[in-house]
């Protein structure tokens, strides 16, 4: 495996609505924590939509762990200018992100015309990507189960590393073992 692509949940499924949500600490290090193995066993590119949410916190994991691993990071959106409806501060994340991508590039040079710029993008994500890692609870639906359905209907082998609602719940119990061995 040498390009593994990264999604999941967008804030407002999480019930996140603010950039100082301290779940969003807690998933960044569930992700870092699965990633590391990965890249450590030859993952070379990760590969994100720059979709708010998971991806963007991803890609922030990712550029921390370009000082210690030897990775990239490519920013593929679907169309032009998906951060435009967004919030101000999720947008300065997405600029900042892309700003330091190792590789940014829209699928379609046109701004978003429909639905079908999304199953496009998951088509050429499961064409890149030799790998998922998302982070998805199956009794909590929302937008990665659209990509999580494509993915299923792809012939061959494609494996998807799932965080899901324990792993969180595991990096907030260490974490929190680890403050109280300071106390």
């Amino acid at each position: 495996m040498k390009n593994l692509m990264i999604t999941g949940y967008k804030p407002m499924e999480l019930n996140i609505f603010n950039m100082n949500d301290k779940r969003i600490f807690f998933i960044k290090e569930t992700i870092k924590k699965r990633l590391i193995p990965l890249i450590e066993e030859g993952i070379e590119w990760i590969l994100i939509s720059g979709q708010s949410g998971v991806e963007l916190w991803a890609g922030e994991v990712v550029l921390e762990l370009k000082t210690q691993y030897d990775i990239k990071l490519a920013v593929i959106t679907p169309f032009l200018n998906q951060e435009h409806v967004w919030k101000e501060d999720q947008q300065t994340l997405y600029q900042s992100i892309i700003g330091q991508a190792d590789f940014f590039q829209s699928l379609v040079q046109k701004e978003y015309e429909g639905p079908y710029q999304f199953r496009m993008k998951d088509r050429w994500f499961l064409e890149k990507s030799d790998a998922c890692l998302m982070l998805y609870d199956q009794e909590q639906e929302g937008s990665p189960l659209y990509f999580l359905r494509e993915a299923e209907n792809r012939k061959g082998d494609f494996p998807i590393f799932f965080i899901q609602s324990y792993d969180l719940e595991e990096t907030v119990r260490e974490i929190q073992e680890d403050l109280s061995d300071f106390t």
